[in-house]
């Protein structure tokens, strides 16, 4: 009878499990800080008034909720004050600008153009992305995100392909796609290869920048795909 050693085997399977995910070295979590407005408005009705929210990221995409400097550049047709109400004055288009000046000096900010109408429409466009690798392993598709009845859905693309022989492989939505840390735990990866789903209430289509794939045991990165407009 062979006399197996059992330490020497158990460390022997902790490498073999260990090889399935390829560490990438994180040595710095810092992302540039980005500022976006949440709201979708594209007509506001003459004379009325519409409430526009903002998200501001900081350096390690955690959200923070600082005093924004809110401007119209056309006040003659549209009005905002500093907390983000705007004011339908004719009709016309407005570019409504918020931004935000970080302790670096940094200045972040974005805009969005608003059309006084007859009448108040609010657009939800859908986004998408591409997911891509960063490490060895397959991992590629196509997605798009929408709102449907208060839940975010989140469609993956025919073309999506991932390595089956992943320990452990987790899905998140996160503003940085350099940790889990502060990311939504979408669940464990189930569908390997071709189309599927993912529906996840009471997120909004503009709470987080990117998908994100980690190998949860041992907390290291597959790859992501950032969410465009």
């Amino acid at each position: 009878m062979k006399n197996y050693n059992f330490p020497f085997l158990l460390f022997l399977f902790a490498v073999v499990l260990f090889s399935g995910c390829i560490k990438d070295d994180f040595i710095d979590d810092r992302v540039d800080p980005v500022l976006r407005f949440t709201s979708s408005l594209d007509t506001i009705e003459i004379d009325t008034e519409f409430q526009l929210e903002a998200m501001y990221l900081n350096n390690v995409g955690r959200e923070e909720m600082p005093d924004l400097d809110w401007t119209s550049l056309n006040p003659d047709i549209l009005t905002v004050t500093q907390t983000g109400l705007v004011s339908a004055i004719m009709s016309g288009t407005a570019t409504i600008t918020v931004s935000f000046e970080t302790e670096e000096g940094i200045t972040v900010s974005d805009q969005m153009d608003i059309t006084v109408g007859e009448e108040t429409v609010i657009t939800i466009e859908a986004k998408g992305g591409t997911i891509r690798t960063t490490s060895s392993y397959t991992l590629e598709g196509d997605f798009t995100l929408e709102e449907v009845d208060g839940n975010l859905v989140i469609k993956v693309a025919e073309n999506y392909r991932a390595s089956s022989n992943l320990p452990g492989l987790f899905i998140y939505l996160t503003n940085n796609p350099a940790t889990t840390a502060d990311a939504l735990e979408i669940g464990p990866v189930q569908t390997f290869n071709g189309a599927h789903t993912y529906e996840i209430p009471g997120v909004g289509i503009s709470d987080f920048q990117f998908l994100l794939y980690f190998c949860k045991p041992f907390n290291i990165k597959v790859g992501d795909g950032e969410i465009n407009d």
